[in-house]
């Protein structure tokens, strides 16, 4: 059974282009895959704890020597890299904020990007740990010329570092798919995502 792991990023739970294509995409997967499982993490709706001292220091410590206020501290950290190990295809809806990802995906990053189990490193070379083979990103951009090369591609930091990322963490196969203008007049707007979805298919088609 294949086993989709959804995570939306963006502030806004209506109006919100990503989660739209989201939406789209994941209809599709779910009549790709009629027996698959969906579990969605809604980023708004549950937002993730940024790390804390304690969150740090119970990362690095031993299983076996971790203490009552550790296993506290890192308990979120553990439910959302156990959502993450049980897919093998990873979902991640965005905007781009401020060039980069927002403050929230950026928090569950920091939760689950975790030595000895996301990652491991031998004191010479990182390895990813994550089962996950495939993912893919869904970003909007509320401006244009970020897509195809265009002359704000090069303040894209979404993009590249997501890719670098979750390769970082092993999954090989990341694709992206993107719609941009999307503060713009809505016929704009439309064809954008006209093309966005397009895109969608043909990721999917294969």
């Amino acid at each position: 059974m294949s086993n989709l792991l959804r995570i939306d990023a963006s502030p806004r739970t209506s109006g919100s282009y990503s989660r739209d294509l989201g939406d789209y995409f994941e209809d599709l997967w779910r009549r790709q895959n009629p027996a698959g499982r969906v579990t969605r993490r809604d980023l708004a709706a549950q937002p993730v704890i940024h790390v804390a001292q304690s969150t740090v220091v119970g990362f690095y410590t031993p299983a076996d020597q971790m203490t009552a206020e550790l296993r506290d501290a890192t308990a979120i950290s553990d439910r959302l890299i156990a959502e993450l190990q049980s897919a093998d295809t990873l979902l991640l809806t965005t905007p781009i904020y401020n060039f980069t990802v927002p403050s929230g995906l950026k928090a569950w990053i920091d939760q689950v990007v975790r030595i000895g189990h996301t990652f491991s490193y031998d004191g010479q070379s990182f390895s990813g740990l994550v089962k996950a083979d495939r993912a893919y990103v869904i970003c909007a951009y509320g401006v244009g010329g970020y897509l195809d090369d265009g002359p704000s591609a090069s303040v894209d930091f979404l993009k590249p570092y997501l890719s670098v990322l979750l390769h970082f963490l092993g999954i090989s196969d990341v694709r992206f798919v993107g719609v941009e203008a999307t503060a713009t007049d809505a016929q704009t707007v439309a064809a954008g995502m006209l093309k966005a979805r397009a895109g969608i298919d043909a990721l999917l088609a294969h």
